[in-house]
């Protein structure tokens, strides 16, 4: 019962405006907070239909302690979730006793508005668009398994594996339960859109990592060696810090900075899930880190993703009903953080390599970020071009901004981000093109399958592959 109490709070929460559903979602102290956020986003989403069907069933006359958030969350899961996943407690047979009628009245409402699907019972602005379509994406963790035996075990559960996607629309077309390996990214497994995976076993175990693939390309593209030392400046939620954990093997250093102490706190419980032992935590703003502090003298690689305005998160409109573009007062201000932030990490006397990236579509927090940081160091570092087959590239607004990355729902089936690959001059003169442009990505054969298929118990997480 305490998923179904901590969604209703949220829902409370954000009704009462005391806050979004991400922070209140991070300040409910839930510990599986993706589980707890994707309940109440569609929960949210379907808040109007199932004050409908709540009305006309009497559901709240009849029960009178049943309280109204707690209502809703849990006729969503008994109508249109997947039942009562987070047990039901003592509400599971009072809604059974409702369940006749208010599976009828979901049909009555259905008929009234002539139509037949679930969905179709939206309102136009908060039905899922192109934004909210987008596959999903789930990246192995190279910690804890392998490739093989992921799929092997979806294969076990009834999954129909169709090999390497090799076009966007393979990604597209994903249906029921089907599942592709992403043309580009050779750890990332891609499932249709809305595939819920918070309660499989695998993710559960740390084996599997929800992570958007424009997500996944900032550690792809810093490419930290086994053995290095790297800085997280924006850390938390901690995705992309387990990500360069895996591509560092564990062997070496993570410095992870950030302010918010429950969101640390949540990324701690992340990174101990994945299996991540080389990275250590500070709750501290990553401007007061000193660049000549002795401890970060052999750091070489940094990945910068500052606070921005979430303008291309996936579910901003479920976080923030109603709202539109960002101010520019805002946006100033977010800008003048993130300048200041680029501009500091630059500083670092032995960086190598910097990855720069947002969840934003504004330019003022994207190319105007990255020319200010370059106007300021001239000659000292240049932007890296990267994945050239990539269709979405920077705004022209400066010679090289098209180096840049941008993603979106419409060009690359992806959240929205913009991504950008600074290097220092020297390192670029001195090592081989193919070492300064970094990890080109291209496709690599599909998975070999293994001779001897490993025997994994229902439930139970995949091993190592050795």
């Amino acid at each position: 019962m305490a998923l179904y109490a901590a969604a209703a709070a949220v829902l409370e929460g954000v009704e009462s405006r005391q806050g979004s559903i991400k922070g209140l979602v991070y300040g409910s102290r839930f510990q599986n907070v993706k589980q707890l956020y994707a309940l109440v986003c569609e929960t949210q989403r379907y808040s109007a239909v199932l004050d409908a069907v709540i009305a006309s069933a009497g559901l709240l006359r009849a029960e009178k302690k049943l309280r109204p958030h707690v209502a809703k969350v849990l006729v969503y899961e008994l109508l249109l979730g997947r039942g009562f996943r987070g047990g039901g407690g003592r509400w599971k047979p009072l809604l059974a006793r409702h369940q006749a009628r208010l599976k009828a009245e979901l049909a009555r409402l259905k008929v009234h508005r002539g139509v037949s699907r679930n969905e179709d019972l939206l309102e136009v602005g908060s039905r899922p668009g192109p934004a909210l379509q987008v596959p999903r994406f789930v990246r192995v963790n190279a910690l804890k398994t392998c490739i093989d035996d992921v799929i092997d075990y979806f294969k076990r559960q009834g999954f129909s594996y169709e090999g390497r996607a090799s076009s966007l629309e393979d990604l597209r077309s994903l249906k029921g339960k089907h599942f592709l390996l992403d043309p580009l990214l050779p750890e990332l497994l891609v499932f249709p859109a809305h595939t819920d995976l918070h309660e499989h076993p695998l993710y559960q175990a740390g084996h599997l990592i929800l992570q958007d693939k424009a997500s996944c390309l900032p550690a792809m593209l810093l490419a930290p060696p086994p053995g290095s030392h790297v800085i997280d400046a924006c850390a938390a939620p901690g995705n992309k810090t387990s990500h360069l954990a895996a591509l560092l093997k564990n062997q070496g250093k993570i410095f992870a900075f950030d302010l918010d102490e429950k969101r640390l706190a949540s990324m701690a419980t992340l990174l101990a899930r994945a299996g991540v032992s080389c990275c250590e935590l500070a709750e501290k703003d990553f401007l007061a880190v000193s660049p000549s502090d002795q401890r970060y003298r052999q750091v070489q690689y940094i990945l910068l993703d500052p606070s921005c305005s979430g303008s291309g998160m996936l579910t901003r409109q479920l976080e923030e009903p109603g709202a539109g573009a960002p101010s520019k007062k805002r946006l100033h201000a977010l800008a003048g953080f993130q300048q200041r932030a680029l501009c500091h990490a630059l500083a670092f006397p032995s960086l190598r390599r910097l990855v720069y990236s947002t969840c934003s579509l504004c330019q003022e927090e994207n190319e105007d970020v990255v020319q200010d940081a370059l106007q300021k160091s001239p000659g000292t570092f240049r932007l890296v071009p990267v994945l050239p087959s990539w269709p979405h590239r920077g705004l022209g607004t400066f010679p090289g901004a098209e180096h840049c990355l941008r993603a979106s729902p419409e060009t690359t089936l992806t959240g929205g981000f913009f991504i950008a690959v600074l290097e220092r001059e020297e390192v670029s003169s001195s090592v081989s093109q193919t070492e300064a442009l970094g990890p080109e990505l291209t496709p690599s054969p599909a998975p070999k399958r293994k001779q001897q298929q490993r025997k994994l118990a229902a439930g139970a997480s995949t091993p190592p592959c050795t």
